[in-house]
């Protein structure tokens, strides 16, 4: 079986790709390929796609990828029926959504009462004469 998947080309962290039509069971970046049927550039999003080689290649049962199928569509290529289509505007759920933090209760900070002058003087004294009464009482 064929597939119509995208073949990475260019250099490092800069990738182009190729629309190659090759054996569903070989990875993209080895195997043999049938044929090239465009290319596509994501940095520019520039497709250059031989719709008449394509539709060929759809028609006999080749097989496109998802990101394929976009790129296919918006070239104005005829989709088969059995194609399918992802549909992207699926949401993504997140499991157990009320542990994440922005879902949690707000925790309201509470600023120490500021003690008077005279107390905080006062506590250091009253224990300074509990150790002593402790050491005498040994």
């Amino acid at each position: 079986m064929l597939a119509i998947r995208l073949q990475r080309l260019g250099r490092k962290d800069y990738p182009t790709y190729r629309l190659a039509v090759q054996e569903a069971q070989r990875h993209p970046s080895s195997g043999r390929v049938v044929a090239y049927v465009g290319s596509y550039n994501p940095h520019t999003k520039e497709v250059n796609i031989q719709t008449e080689a394509a539709q060929k290649y759809l028609d006999n049962g080749a097989q496109p990828t998802p990101r394929v199928v976009k790129l296919l569509k918006d070239s104005d290529v005829k989709l088969p029926k059995w194609v399918t289509e992802h549909d992207s505007k699926k949401s993504k759920t997140t499991k157990n959504a009320e542990k994440l933090r922005k879902n949690q209760p707000n925790e309201e900070v509470e600023e120490p009462a500021e003690a008077p002058a005279d107390d905080a003087a006062e506590t250091p004294a009253e224990e300074a004469s509990d150790d002593t009464a402790e050491e005498s009482n040994n």
